[in-house]
């Protein structure tokens, strides 16, 4: 039986998700190496595929922030800051196409939370939002976060996008903004904006604490207003 027809921001931005991660031929190759062993370090990966280092550090990091590999600090019996060790996950639960939201599940879970006084619903979205973006960065980065900004917030787009959100970082006027092409949520996101967009806030924020450090991000865009894309500013 066919599934669900997907409208075309839903296709646009599932092969944006598949191919940011396995668009490149070589990192698709590096991720079925990862999934043949037990976990491989950003050197093994250079050597196997005759890259530098930080090319290959690039192409793990890739599929880390879409959750297509989990990071894991590798012990050393010398002193040292222990390795990186990559592992493919157990189930492809990733890999399935095209990946799909929920706007019933959405609309439900937004209008218990808005049961909630006022004063506490864009707070406890946020809170909710803000935790799970910590989880997202503890896979991608298991001891301290310890990347540049930049790098932070391009990783940030990469999971957003595994997401459904169709993400990129960008440069405007001097400072690093998160561009959102389409929002996962769909009309639950229309209905209940405060909520919605305090979670997706609240995710941001809390990938940014675990992969650099804590930031304040600004909404100054955003879909259920009018606008285009949601662009939030760190």
């Amino acid at each position: 039986m066919a599934g669900p027809q997907l409208s075309p921001d839903e296709f646009s931005a599932a092969v944006t998700a598949v191919t940011s991660a396995f668009g490149d031929p070589t990192r698709r190759e590096i991720y079925l190496f990862v999934r043949s062993g037990d976990g491989v370090t950003a050197t093994e990966v250079a050597e196997r595929f005759e890259l530098h280092p930080n090319v290959a550090r690039h192409h793990l990091e890739k599929l880390a922030a879409g959750g297509y590999l989990v990071v894991e600090l590798a012990r050393h019996t010398s002193a040292g800051r222990p390795s990186k060790q990559y592992r493919a996950e157990k189930l492809d639960t990733h890999l399935s196409f095209p990946p799909r939201r929920d706007d019933l599940l959405g609309t439900l879970l937004a209008r218990a939370i808005e049961s909630l006084p006022d004063e506490q619903v864009t707070a406890l979205a946020e809170e909710v939002g803000f935790d799970y973006g910590r989880e997202i960065a503890a896979r991608m980065e298991p001891g301290e976060g310890h990347r540049s900004v930049k790098a932070a917030l391009a990783s940030v787009a990469d999971a957003l996008t595994a997401h459904g959100f169709a993400a990129h970082a960008e440069a405007r006027g001097g400072t690093l903004t998160l561009v959102a092409e389409h929002c996962p949520f769909g009309e639950a996101a229309q209905k209940y904006p405060h909520v919605l967009c305090a979670v997706d806030r609240g995710m941001i924020r809390g990938m940014l604490a675990g992969l650099y450090g804590e930031t304040q991000p600004h909404v100054e865009e955003s879909r259920p207003d009018g606008d285009a894309h949601c662009v939030t500013r760190v």
